[in-house]
């Protein structure tokens, strides 16, 4: 295994991660090395729209840390674009495996960084959360959906206060933002 990948599970080993996502790892490293140099060899990219990914442990992967990553990215983006005022996003999720707990957890670092959380209580199809920023005043909004693709995947994508997806420059100053809490 190269190095800076090895690095990288050490860091998750030894780091302040849950004991399940430290098991998991320890069994990657016994079971499937392939998989698990796979889950670490680079950080899952939040590109335009947002993340999409296998789920599972890792840099490389859809779960809690990177879903919280790239939530506090976003939400130090709409602080610096809305200094002062009171900053409102909608979150919801889709059926998909883990799809409340990503959502519950995107509605926790947002709520910790003072900003105003309005999270479905069910499932929600995307276009009702893009109403619902709009209706609601929103400045920007998550939904926690994979669409088209396979069981194994779920996805973060992020909106803006005019209910699409965001884009430029907001999509890559909140990748800025992202980079610098991963880097």
């Amino acid at each position: 295994m190269d190095t800076a990948i090895k690095d990288k599970v050490n860091v998750w080993l030894n780091g302040t991660f849950d004991q399940a996502t430290k098991d998991e790892i320890q069994k990657l490293e016994k079971e499937n090395p392939t998989e698990l140099t796979d889950a670490f060899y680079r950080n899952l990219e939040f590109g335009t729209g947002g993340l999409r990914g296998i789920m599972g442990v890792g840099t490389n992967r859809m779960n809690k840390y990177t879903v919280g990553m790239s939530t506090q990215g976003y939400a130090n983006y709409l602080k610096q674009t809305y200094p002062g005022g009171t900053i409102r996003v909608a979150i919801a999720h889709d059926p998909r495996n883990n799809g409340r707990m990503f959502a519950e957890i995107v509605a926790n670092v947002m709520a910790a960084n003072g900003i105003k959380v309005f999270l479905f209580e069910s499932l929600r199809p995307t276009p009702e959360l893009s109403f619902a920023i709009r209706h609601l005043g929103c400045q920007g909004g998550v939904v926690c959906t994979a669409s088209h693709n396979p069981k194994e995947y779920n996805g973060y994508k992020a909106y803006w206060s005019d209910g699409g997806q965001l884009v430029p420059p907001h999509d890559k100053n909140v990748i800025k933002e992202v980079d610098k809490i991963t880097s």
